[in-house]
């Protein structure tokens, strides 16, 4: 069986999404999380004193978006148009693939209530700090336009 997203890709105004809202760090450096990060949110092969180039930013975007268009592509069960495609692989590229098919939003994608999934964006707002889990500003800003993103149908 063919799945129903088998063939989509993030479109330019998905990737320049992500782009605005990681950022480009040429030097390794800890994001809000505390998390060691590098490039355009780059995060599984960056040391401390790590420095790149912008080609080499781009390259690693490319291979961490795969990651999370496989995720969306394999988890979501219903069709989705451009917009709806690309707000679901910047989410996933920031939350990661375990948390977007472990969450509510993706359940109720699955079971058609679009608009329902759409408010579920809003829940994605904290990053883990010491103590506990704090709302980024940053964040905020994100989720609102993913979610903007993800309920307007016009592609």
């Amino acid at each position: 069986m063919i799945r129903p997203n088998a063939t989509k890709t993030i479109s330019k105004n998905g990737l320049e999404l992500i782009k605005k809202y990681e950022g480009l760090r040429l030097s390794a450096y800890k994001d809000p999380a505390g998390i060691l990060t590098i490039g355009y949110g780059h995060t599984k092969t960056v040391k401390p004193g790590m420095v790149i180039n912008e080609e080499m930013a781009n390259l690693l975007l490319k291979i961490d978006l795969m990651d999370a268009e496989n995720a969306v592509r394999e988890l979501v069960d219903i069709e989705l148009n451009q917009n709806q495609f690309d707000a679901l692989v910047s989410l996933v590229f920031n939350i990661g693939r375990g948390n977007f098919a472990r969450s509510t939003l993706l359940k109720k994608l699955n079971e058609g209530k679009i608009l329902e999934a759409g408010e579920e964006f809003m829940k994605w707002t904290k990053a883990r700090k010491p103590g506990g889990f704090k709302e980024l500003p940053g964040l905020v800003k994100r989720r609102a336009e993913e979610k903007t993103l993800f309920l307007n149908t016009k592609c």
